[in-house]
């Protein structure tokens, strides 16, 4: 069975489903969730795509993304694919939104409304071969700099909200009194 996005408008008022494929083949808006998880020496789990993905495979991105089920949270949803991609689980707070729209190889477009969420966790990740050819913790300021020396190595979404997560990232290590 083909999985189903949640289509939705600007303000992320769910407006129907549509195939995820088709969704990605039409350009249109639909939610999705990023995860970033730290460890307690403020370095970012990152993932390298399995080359056979659909889109972006052989590119490093975030901990974990994917799109929540038709009457799945969004909460529910990052967290359930935390531990499918990555044999993870922790704590998820929610950080902010955005929405992007990217073209992507194979004629594809992602136009997403995402939500971020962070979270922290010293566990070794037991990532799924099927998702993730390999991993590894960079330090955000590591990350900007050689992202901006090597942008075709990255996800379009995390380039693009790579800045967010920085500014985030602060408040929400202040909040949480590391």
């Amino acid at each position: 069975m083909e999985e189903e996005v949640i289509l939705v408008d600007e303000s992320d008022c769910a407006t129907g489903t549509m195939s995820k494929m088709q969704a990605h083949l039409e350009g249109a808006l639909h939610r999705a969730f990023s995860v970033f998880i730290f460890n307690s020496r403020d370095e970012l789990l990152l993932q390298q795509r399995a080359m056979d993905k659909y889109h972006s495979g052989g590119k490093w991105t975030n901990t974990c993304c994917s799109h929540p089920r038709p009457g799945e949270r969004s909460q529910d949803a990052a967290n359930r694919r935390l531990l499918e991609e990555m044999g993870l689980d922790c704590e998820l707070i929610h950080q902010f939104n955005f929405t992007y729209r990217a073209r992507l190889e194979n004629n594809l477009v992602e136009h997403e409304f995402d939500h971020v969420f962070f979270g922290t966790s010293d566990a070794l990740p037991v990532p799924s071969p099927r998702e993730v050819m390999e991993v590894k913790y960079v330090g955000l300021d590591q990350l900007a700099a050689d992202l901006a020396q090597h942008p075709a190595h990255y996800s379009e979404w995390l380039r693009i909200c790579l800045d967010r997560v920085i500014e985030n990232y602060r408040q929400y290590v202040k909040r949480a009194g590391y």
